[in-house]
């Protein structure tokens, strides 16, 4: 029997007014698509609070108050708005992706939020690169966050904008064999080109992939673009870009895409379909040359700070030339990466360790 999964895919504008508003907005759709029978429902980037429109029509040295603001309703991980969502997903039994612009203390950062269907929080992701305006608003994501979980729904991996033309990120996405894909854009920018482009994108992933990808985008109202800014020349740039679609692992639309305005499409995912187009074509299996080529990942989550600490090592006699036998204490770092599965680490010497008051 063929395991079906039902999809949502949610156009949607958020409360930029009142950003606390937005969290009921997207409750309100989890419920919505429930409704109509979704399991697995996708929101557009960075949707909690709002996409930060202001850094792509403004000048940075214009935006200080806009991007406080941003701080000021950047979503906390866990806190108040996770804990909304997943209670929501718990209570219609249905997986979330939901963008928010996340606070780390000083630093905000674009992240991508797995709900399961029991309102555990399966993944928080941070995008690796932020584009271009971007970069003055968000930090860079790790390597941690480019993971494929398993789900209710079945294994669900995420990007964000133009991660998609990253290949190497698509790639190792692909390699963890990913069955549905979340992408999530803002949405009503740059214009319709943005559309077209965002289009090729995330059929191709599908095709390349094999897999389902459901993709969400934001959406302005007139009265939104004119409070972001007055030019009629800017407001150019915060029309179009909206394609809101559900794609078949064979790069075909299972719903006519949404390119304007707000809705939810719904499309029924035939799990049979990743098996018939991997038989013709799987590029992490049969279709893959390892021997040729091959992608070195590193998930480890960085962090600024490397811990340095002494350890006190017996010294072998004779070692300084002479009979001492007593302990001598090295520095030493731990590396991250070299933790063995007994808890313990493997120590690695810099290659200018010194005895303390002595020399080799």
């Amino acid at each position: 029997m063929s395991r079906v999964v039902r999809a949502a895919a949610v156009q949607i504008a958020p409360d930029i007014e009142q950003p606390a508003r937005t969290l009921e907005r997207v409750c309100n759709a989890i419920a919505e698509a429930a409704g109509k029978g979704a399991q697995f429902v996708v929101f557009p980037e960075t949707f909690v609070p709002y996409y930060p429109y202001f850094s792509f029509v403004h000048p940075p040295v214009s935006t200080g108050q806009d991007h406080l603001r941003l701080y000021e309703h950047a979503v906390t991980v866990p806190g108040p708005v996770t804990q909304a969502v997943a209670a929501a997903a718990r209570a219609h039994g249905i997986v979330v992706v939901l963008g928010v612009n996340e606070r780390d203390y000083g630093s905000l950062y674009n992240a991508q939020l797995i709900f399961d269907a029991d309102g555990t929080l399966a993944l928080k992701r941070r995008k690796i690169t932020p584009t271009f305006h971007e970069r003055m608003i968000w930090g860079q994501g790790d390597g941690s966050g480019l993971a494929v979980v398993e789900t209710a729904v079945g294994r669900v991996g995420a990007l964000a904008c133009w991660e998609h033309y990253n290949p190497l990120a698509r790639y190792t996405l692909m390699a963890q064999h990913e069955e549905i894909h979340a992408s999530q854009f803002p949405g009503s920018m740059v214009g319709p080109i943005f559309g077209e482009q965002m289009e090729v994108t995330i059929r191709h992933h599908a095709l390349e992939s094999g897999c389902f990808v459901v993709n969400a985008t934001g959406w302005l109202s007139e009265a939104q673009i004119d409070a972001i800014t007055p030019d009629p020349k800017l407001q150019k740039g915060l029309r179009g870009g909206c394609h809101t679609a559900i794609v078949s692992p064979e790069g075909s639309h299972l719903v006519p895409p949404l390119t304007s305005g707000e809705g939810i499409l719904v499309a029924d995912l035939d799990m049979r379909l990743i098996t018939k187009r991997k038989r013709m074509m799987d590029s992490v299996g049969h279709y893959a040359r390892p021997e040729l080529l091959s992608l070195n990942h590193d998930n480890r989550a960085t962090s600024p700070v490397v811990t340095t600490h002494n350890t006190v090592i017996p010294a072998k006699a004779g070692i300084h030339g002479g009979g001492d036998t007593g302990p001598s204490q090295y520095s030493t770092t731990v590396d991250p990466g070299l933790r063995r599965d007994d808890g313990q680490e493997d120590r690695v010497r810099p290659a200018e360790v010194k005895a303390q008051g002595r020399s080799f």
